[in-house]
């Protein structure tokens, strides 16, 4: 079976009504989520729903791209053929060409299993805030994830079937459901795989949405709140540290101390303000607990390496604590406080 499209639409234009007209030639079914648009765009609606190969979907307020995604989603597990393979996200705004779309579609049927992401060439003549938005997330997707895209904020994607039931979990309900998309692949194991496709931006991708500042922002915010509070944390750590040796004199001691002082602290913070874990305190508190013993090994074996090398110890000990940041903030994510739908196996998947 060939899989289904799922275009997400919020106040479309023209362009919309020629991608389905171009859509037709290749017999698949279409579903269009209407997302809260209003009363002004419901002709454009209107004229799609008479045709027989597309289902139109209505919100009546805006809920927001990964909302509206998710409507789709749901309406094609619960409606639609068991064996077909998944479906293809496309953009309504003529950022996506048929051909492409149907390339990602060819795609998903020969590689049922895998995340298949249409991705754009960003060169000259690309908007800004489509360069700067896709370079962003390209940098703290690796960082955060480990894994190089070329192009994480496509909105043409083939998922497979299976996925869509974990992608119904996530909280997301902006253009961050896109980017949690991928963190779930990477998190569930799933291949995830790239073809090439048409750069198309219409009048300088004035049609879209995506707010280049909010919606950054929005994506964003779980490593801005854990940079807060790791800044908190670090600073309670450090104060924890030099007044212990101050008192003492002694590093392994002194180091032990903060650790459990701003340790415990941290922990709160992140599980109910960071990740927003509804996970059993117990198991958390454990992983969390050895993730500090771990630290804790390496703080204390940096410290010693840079005092012997010369370095002051308050030095060493803020050095220690910034090294330790970015590591911790992926161990954290993916280990310890992983989200229900990212800890949900995909049968089949690989």
């Amino acid at each position: 079976m060939q899989p289904i499209i799922i275009i997400p639409a919020y106040k479309p234009d023209q362009n919309l009504i020629s991608l389905i007209e171009q859509l037709q030639v290749y017999g698949q079914l279409i579903i269009i989520v209407n997302d809260g648009s209003g009363p002004l765009y419901s002709p454009i609606f209107t004229q799609l729903e008479k045709l027989d190969f597309v289902k139109v979907l209505h919100h009546a307020v805006n809920l927001g791209k990964g909302q509206a995604l998710k409507t789709a989603f749901n309406h094609f597990l619960t409606h639609y053929d068991s064996h077909c393979p998944g479906v293809v996200t496309a953009d309504a705004d003529g950022q996506h060409l048929a051909k492409d779309i149907h390339q990602v579609s060819e795609q998903l049927k020969q590689f049922p299993f895998a995340l298949t992401l249409g991705v754009r060439t960003f060169k000259e003549g690309v908007p800004w805030r489509s360069r700067f938005g896709n370079n962003l997330t390209k940098m703290i997707f690796r960082l955060l994830i480990g894994q190089s895209l070329q192009d994480t904020q496509t909105g043409l994607r083939g998922i497979p079937r299976e996925f869509l039931k974990s992608l119904l979990k996530t909280r997301s309900l902006g253009y961050d459901f896109e980017l949690d998309m991928l963190i779930s692949a990477s998190k569930q194991k799933i291949k995830i795989n790239e073809i090439a496709i048409h750069t198309v931006y219409k009048d300088a991708n004035k049609s879209s949405h995506f707010n280049p500042l909010i919606d950054s922002l929005k994506i964003y915010f779980v490593f801005f709140r854990f940079l807060i509070f790791s800044i908190v944390s670090g600073l309670l750590d450090f104060f924890a540290f030099s007044a212990a040796f101050m008192l003492c004199g002694h590093i392994l001691f002194s180091e032990s101390l903060a650790r459990i002082f701003s340790g415990s602290c941290n922990f709160l913070l992140n599980k109910e303000l960071v990740f927003r874990s509804k996970e059993k305190i117990l198991p958390e508190a454990l992983k969390y607990t050895l993730l500090c013993l771990v630290n804790l090994v390496f703080s204390y074996g940096l410290i010693s390496s840079l005092i012997f090398l010369g370095a002051n110890v308050y030095a060493s000990k803020m050095i220690a604590l910034i090294g330790l940041f970015f590591a911790n903030f992926a161990i954290q994510k993916l280990l310890v406080f992983a989200r229900e739908e990212e800890e949900t196996a995909t049968s089949g998947i690989s």
